[in-house]
Order: structure tokens, then sequence, then C-alpha cells
């Protein structure tokens, strides 16, 4: 859906532009205007669709409504306007002056914003083209409610859901019986789509009544993959060991992994030589700041299991005892450039050399410290549906950490082990999808997140899945916390 809406938009704002400069030009039909108009369009047609990414304007999870776009415009068209006036040397030359040049764009990026309007109005009194019924009523089945019914731009509508428990009903999703009666219920609400979530399944799954539907049409789909789909993540808790023996998505491709590798030497070698300037600064800057060593070395964990030693640049004063694995413990050991550092992520700037000896790539899961590797591994083996033989928490050793990753632009930093959780199902899916595509998309959100210096790219608009009750692990014996500069969660 945001890709349709950038491709529209973006023919939107070419021909709008087009249209101006023919207008205002002597000889419209004369072959230099419309040489000149079709530059000008796709030049301002590209820095719009450019700020308006860089403002979330087409993260519909984030802006659900027109009023929420128009706050974020006038952000959006200076940064347009910045785009647009750098790139207007090469036609300096050309009779078009800037204000005819800034004029088609704001005539441009009024429309757009009138079509928004329209499309936001519409979604929001448009009932979902497509009826879904839920079958299963706790846990994956009400967050996949909550998902769907949080994205109006799916066109999608919950009409309830099936379940043998009496579990709560959602606003507008109401419980309409048990699975003995799944018949009478479809031919009542006619769904288009059945979402099938059910925990566990044995024994309780209504095999004839779906393959049934499956044979009129309705789309019969697994919970688990469409609640991966819409979140980009994986719900580990409900992932059958079984699933991620057989599923091909698990184990890399070795383009992808050679690709990636390809990336990321070049960039960082580069990224080496011309940020030199920047890195001598900041290395001046956290002398003068605080005593102590300019570079934080420490011991993590990278593909395979192997041990290799991470480098950034020191943030915190040195502890003067052990200290907690979270940052809301450490706020105070922070200096001032730290703090800096740490919000426009140029800590992380030194681990291009651990990228270009081979430990790293620029985009992977963040490389965990060693002492807190046996927690992890002990609470994945502590989820009763994953079991002994699979602990999840081994497949992130499956590729080379990176220096940003999924979890870093879809999560903040994790201030409990709840949290650390969290960003696991993150990490599990981009070792699932892992694509160069899908690493140049965290590259562009990295950038983006670098440029607002802000913590979390994306607020999730539920909450997520239970993974584990803390009972079930909080008795076990944990490893004893290790003295960091900067904790696990700021991975």
């Amino acid at each position: 859906m945001a890709v349709k809406l950038a491709v529209f938009e973006a023919a939107m704002i070419f021909g709008v532009v087009c249209a101006v400069v023919l207008w205002s030009a002597s000889h419209p039909t004369a072959e230099p205007a419309v040489a000149v108009a079709a530059a000008h369009g796709l030049a301002i047609a590209l820095c719009g669709i450019a700020a308006f990414y860089c403002q979330d304007l087409y993260d519909l999870r984030r802006v659900r409504t027109f009023g929420q776009s128009v706050r974020r415009l006038p952000r959006a068209a200076a940064v347009a306007s910045v785009l647009l006036l750098a790139g207007h040397a090469p036609f300096a030359g050309c009779p078009l002056d800037q204000a005819t040049l800034l004029g088609s764009g704001a005539a441009a990026l009024g429309l757009v914003m009138l079509v928004r309007a329209r499309a936001y109005r519409l979604m929001a009194t448009t009932p979902g083209f497509e009826r879904v019924l839920v079958i299963g009523g706790e846990g994956l089945a009400q967050e996949l409610i909550a998902e769907i019914q949080a994205r109006p731009d799916r066109l999608q509508r919950v009409v309830g859901f099936v379940d043998d428990r009496s579990s709560p009903s959602r606003p507008g999703c109401p419980r309409l019986g048990s699975l003995g009666e799944l018949s009478r219920i479809v031919d009542e609400v006619r769904p288009h789509r059945v979402i099938v979530a059910l925990a566990p399944r044995r024994g309780r799954l209504p095999l004839k009544a779906l393959l049934d539907l499956r044979l009129h049409g309705v789309v019969i789909e697994d919970g688990v993959e469409v609640y991966e789909r819409l979140t980009g993540k994986i719900a580990i808790e409900a992932v059958a060991p079984s699933s991620v023996i057989f599923c091909a998505g698990f184990q890399p491709r070795r383009l992808d992994l050679v690709l990636t590798r390809v990336l990321s030497v070049p960039v960082a070698a580069a990224g080496l030589v011309l940020l030199a300037p920047l890195l001598g600064l900041i290395a001046l800057a956290i002398k003068l700041d605080s005593r102590g060593p300019v570079f934080f070395v420490h011991e993590r964990v990278g593909r395979g299991g192997k041990r290799f030693p991470l480098v950034k640049f020191r943030t915190m004063r040195p502890a003067r005892s052990v200290t907690s694995e979270w940052v809301k413990d450490n706020d105070a050991r922070l200096t001032r450039v730290g703090r800096w550092l740490r919000r426009f992520r140029l800590d992380e700037l030194p681990q291009l050399v651990n990228i270009v000896t081979g430990s790293m790539n620029l985009v992977g899961p963040r490389p965990h410290p060693v002492g807190n590797v046996p927690l992890f591994v002990m609470v994945m083996r502590n989820v009763p549906e994953c079991g002994e033989q699979i602990p999840y928490y081994a497949l992130r050793s499956m590729v080379r950490p990176g220096l940003t990753g999924w979890a870093q632009v879809r999560y903040r930093y994790a201030n409990d082990l709840e949290e650390e959780v969290e960003k696991m199902r993150y990490d599990l899916y981009y070792i699932k999808h892992m694509s160069a595509w899908l690493d140049l998309r965290i590259l562009f959100e990295t950038v983006k997140i670098v440029l607002h210096g802000r913590e979390l790219a994306h607020h999730d608009p539920v909450p997520a899945v239970a993974m584990v009750a803390p009972s079930e692990f909080e008795k076990a014996p944990r490893p004893r916390p290790v003295t960091l500069e900067r904790p696990v969660t700021g991975t």
C-alpha cells in the first residue's frame, strides 16, 4: 500500500509540475521547454517523495489520520525545499527561476494533500471490503484482530472470531460461537478470508469445515504467517519446532550472504576514509569531556558462536562496581558527549573496522555480549512451545551480526528481559527473510533515524504477544551480571 501510494503521488507531482512549468514558458510547445519541464517534474517528484518518506508519511501504522499528516507537512515541505534548492544548480542556466520552481512544487504538494484527505476520509468511513473471520480467541488471535483493526489501509474488517473458550470480545469484533458451529457462522457472515490462530491446534482444528471453505474459494491462512506479515516479526511462542526445521526461510541462501558481504565491505571501507575527520573530532570531544579511553572494546558473539572484540566510542564513565545490564539503570553514567553520540548513533561508527575485518556486516542482528548469551538461551528453552531441542536463540548465529538491523529500526533500546525477547522476534524475522532488498530498506531506515536523532523508529500500535510468563524463568539460575560500559540493551 505504501509503495503504491508513493508511486501515485510521484506521478501526480510530476504531472502538476510539468503543467505549471509549461504554462509559465513563453513557448510551451518548444522542445527545450518540454525537456526542462520533465527534468523539473522528475526532480521535484523525487525530492517530495524523499521528504515524505523521511517524515514517515508512508508509514500508515504511524500516521493513521489526515490530521497527523498535516502536522508532519511543514517539516516535509522544509526538507523537500532544501533538497530541491540543493539540486537546482544544474538548472542554473535555464530561464526558469526559483520562484517558479518552488511555486510548482507548492501547487503539487497542495494537490497531493487534497487527495490524501479524501483517501483518509474513505478509509475512515468505508467498511472493509474484505470480511475476515478469525478462528481462535486468545493470545495470537487477539493480537491479529488488534493489528487488522489498526490498519484501515488494508481495507479488511474482522467480522468476529470463533472459539470454544469464552474469550473476551474486542470492540467491533464479537465472539460468534464455538468451533462446532463454524458452518452456521460461515453461512451467516460469509467471510472472504479465514485466519486460523488456534493454540493448541491438535484435536481442535475443524478440518472438514475448513476444507469445504477452501473448495468454495475462501482464503484460509495460518495465523502465524499473517502475524508475521502484518508486524514484521515472528510470534516465537506460536511457532512449532517442525515449522522451523522444514522452513526454507531459516536457511539464508548463499547468494544473499555473498551480496550482503559485497555490499558491506566497500561501504565500510569508504566510510572509514570519508568519515575520518568526523571520527577525529569525536575522539577529541570524548577526551576533553571525561577521563578514560576514547574507545570501548567488548567481547561479543558473532556468526557461528565465534567471539570477537567489538569497538565503539566510549559513552560512559567507567563503572566502579558490577552494574545492571539495562540502559535505564546506567543513565547516570552517560557523559555529555556520550548522550549526543548515542542519540545520533555515532558511537557505533568504529564498528566499520569490525566490518572490514570480517566480524560484522552493515546489516544483521546486533551482537550480544558473551556474558548474556547463556541467559537468552535459557529463556528461549523455557518457552514450552520451543522445546529443549530447538533453542530458537541459536538461529541468530547463522548470519554475521550487523552495525544496524531490523530490530534496531523497528524497536527501541530494550530495558528489560521481556523487551530483549521482543527484539529477538525481529531478529528472527530478518534471518528468515534475509535479502539484499531488505538490507537496503534497513539502511534507508537507519539513515532516517540518524538524521532525526531519535531512539524509536516504530511504535507498535498494539501490545506484543506475551512471550513467556515470568514465573517460567525467574526461578532459574541466571548468569552473573557482567560489568559493561554499555549494557546489552544498547546493542
